[in-house]
């Protein structure tokens, strides 16, 4: 029998197939029994129109035969079988898909079926784990049966077989075992399940397994029992996934069960969100919010993505291109049966079908978090405290550029009570005539509170949100404005409050006591821009306040930054209460006593430092200066 060979006569281009294409060589499982679905789904769909074909649904199946003994392993099927003619055409021809010629030839017919083959390649696979393959076929209706044979790029042969009933047969012949590949796992029988649960889970048609076991020997005594074993005929997979039931028929438990199985995660999920699509892109969407944040989710080792299949197989098992990085903490699977798969389908190709999902998922889960918010504050509030950064920093991502679809699902601290407020909520409260939203940048809300600027603003009458973690003020920078409302940080220049003659009364003040302030600057130094008085500070004598776009909570968080030591730092300026007694004891002393003066100018500023929650630029000189004031 002479030996045949392939027709694409390229020993290269199958040796690509075998060890470029494939990341992973346990993906020959997938496509083998994803091709044993494909065989059966034509049958299956042949009887729905041929009323010859005397098969019922249930006796379909797949079947996974491992023998350790002849270091094989069988993937067969009862599906539709090939003739010699599709045998040659099929597998002697690399990159011949008879389900896709299957598919094209169902379409906009009764008989059009999702089914996986696409590229004809999955088979050649199995080339990386196999020195030989035997695959024997009977195609349905026939009393002929043949067998293909090969070793790899070298040829084929294609000659009668043995076979009981329709189908087909792939007996692969593993490669022996080396230091670096051990081939015989795939003979292992809880490999083999892990693979299937993985992967192949939720093929359609049950996949069976022969089971040794051990079991307690009938009549054997309780103290001393004797074994025996036993073979099971097992079904390794779920076959109807979860996602594809009718809502109505799963149980919130079994949500539960499925995200804490399939997500290795201890608690059940705060939210399961559902979504089928029919039209530019089909495919069924199962995603799930988290109830805590994993131990690594704010750092560089965490991979966002959802689980992507096609037609119940796993294809990518994180798929990063269908979440944005604002919802990287979403969890769950995309099913899409028209998804423009590459060749090896590990990847997909970067069209506009995938971006439309993508977009969807997007949109979708944005809606799902604000109805959380709407209607159970106290879920969101949970899901808020564990991923709510996330949502700031995509505020302050991309330049701004998914602001309108966040801005409304961030939480912020409030001067209002307790309770943390959206953005929607303080501007419903606003008074009349108030034009900006006031912020304070602080460490904690504590701290924030304390701010003589913060204190003088909600002694106003006026809400204050307290900013506390470090990506805060450079979202609301981001948005720059809400409702036509823009920010403004209590301790920037921006901020008065009082009325006309205030402010003039003030502006006076400041231009009469000119050289008081330039003496202070300089006994200061570069710590500080400008000095002035002041009357937004209620009781406290001092404060600082910045200049400019970045404010000192912001010039902490840039200083915190590998390799900020000479960074960028805010426009400090010392304000000191006009109408606190301090105000006239400085002016006496630039009169007086301008040694004195100096002392009380870096004391002062020390102060203010530590009000504004900075570190005291020379500690040991403030101590010094503190005992010198205190002993006269």
């Amino acid at each position: 029998m002479a030996k045949k060979q392939f027709k694409t006569e390229s020993k290269k281009l199958l040796d690509m197939m075998i060890n470029s294409i494939y990341t992973h060589k346990e993906i020959f499982l997938r496509e083998l029994i994803s091709n044993a679905s494909d065989a059966i789904d034509k049958l299956y769909f042949r009887s729905l129109t041929d009323g010859n074909v005397n098969m019922n649904r249930s006796d379909y199946e797949i079947r996974l035969t491992p023998d350790k003994a002849a270091r094989t392993l069988t993937v067969s099927d009862n599906g539709i079988g090939m003739t010699r003619a599709e045998l040659e055409e099929n597998l002697g021809t690399i990159a011949k898909s008879g389900s896709f010629d299957f598919k094209k030839e169902g379409e906009g017919k009764e008989t059009d079926v999702d089914i996986i083959g696409q590229f004809g390649v999955g088979f050649y696979s199995a080339f990386m784990v196999s020195e030989s393959i035997t695959v024997v076929s009977r195609a349905y209706g026939s009393d002929e049966c043949w067998q293909w044979r090969s070793s790899g790029a070298d040829g084929y042969y294609v000659e009668e077989g043995v076979m009981d009933g329709h189908g087909t047969r792939v007996i692969l012949h593993l490669r022996p075992d080396t230091d670096e590949e051990k081939y015989s796992e795939f003979l292992d029988e809880y490999r083999l399940r892990a693979l299937v649960s993985k992967y192949s889970d939720y093929v359609r048609w049950p996949i069976r397994m022969l089971v040794t076991s051990e079991r307690i020997k009938e009549g054997s005594p309780e103290d001393k029992p004797e074994y025996e074993e036993y073979t099971e005929d097992a079904t390794l997979n779920r076959m109807v996934p979860i996602w594809k039931k009718p809502q109505s028929e799963v149980t919130d438990e079994e949500y539960a069960e499925f995200y804490r199985d399939r997500f290795r995660d201890y608690e059940a999920p705060l939210k399961v969100i559902r979504q089928k699509t029919e039209g530019l892109s089909d495919y069924t969407a199962l995603l799930f919010i988290p109830a805590s944040a994993p131990y690594n989710y704010y750092t560089r080792d965490y991979e966002k993505g959802l689980m992507l299949y096609s037609s119940g197989v796993m294809i990518m098992e994180k798929c990063k291109e269908l979440l944005p990085d604002h919802f990287s903490f979403v969890r769950g699977l995309v099913d899409s049966a028209d998804l423009s798969l590459n060749i090896s389908r590990e990847m997909l190709q970067h069209d506009r079908q995938l971006k439309s999902i993508a977009k969807a998922l997007e949109n979708k889960i944005a809606d799902e978090l604000k109805k959380m918010l709407e209607t159970d504050r106290e879920k969101y509030r949970t899901f808020f405290k564990a991923f709510g950064t996330q949502l700031k920093y995509g505020l302050y991502a991309d330049y701004g550029a998914h602001k309108a679809l966040l801005q409304d699902l961030v939480l912020f601290d409030s001067s209002n009570g307790e309770e943390p407020t959206t953005l929607k909520e303080y501007v419903s409260r606003m008074k009349e005539g108030q034009t900006q939203i006031y912020y304070a940048a602080a460490e904690s809300r504590s701290q924030a509170e304390l701010l003589p600027r913060a204190e003088a603003v909600v002694k106003k009458g006026y809400e204050v949100l307290y900013l506390t973690e470090d990506v805060d003020e450079f979202a609301l920078m981001m948005l720059h404005e809400y409702d036509g409302k823009h920010f403004i940080n209590v301790n920037s220049d921006g901020v008065d409050l009082g009325t006309e003659d205030e402010k003039n009364a003030l502006k006076l003040e400041n231009e009469k006591s000119a050289d008081l302030f330039a003496f202070m600057k300089e006994q200061i130094g570069d710590g500080v821009s400008a000095v002035r008085f002041t009357n937004t500070l209620s009781g406290h004598p001092v404060c600082i306040t910045s200049e400019g776009a970045v404010s000192t909570e912001m010039e902490k968080t840039l200083g915190r930054m590998p390799g900020a030591e000479n960074g960028i730092k805010a426009e400090k300026v010392l304000e000191i209460n006009a109408d606190h007694p301090i105000a006239s004891k400085l002016k006496l002393l630039f009169v007086e006593d301008k040694d004195k003066l100096a002392d009380c100018s870096r004391l002062l500023y020390s102060a203010a430092r530590l009000i504004s929650g900075l570190s005291i630029e020379n500690p040991s000189e403030t101590a010094d200066l503190l005992t010198k004031l205190m002993i006269g």
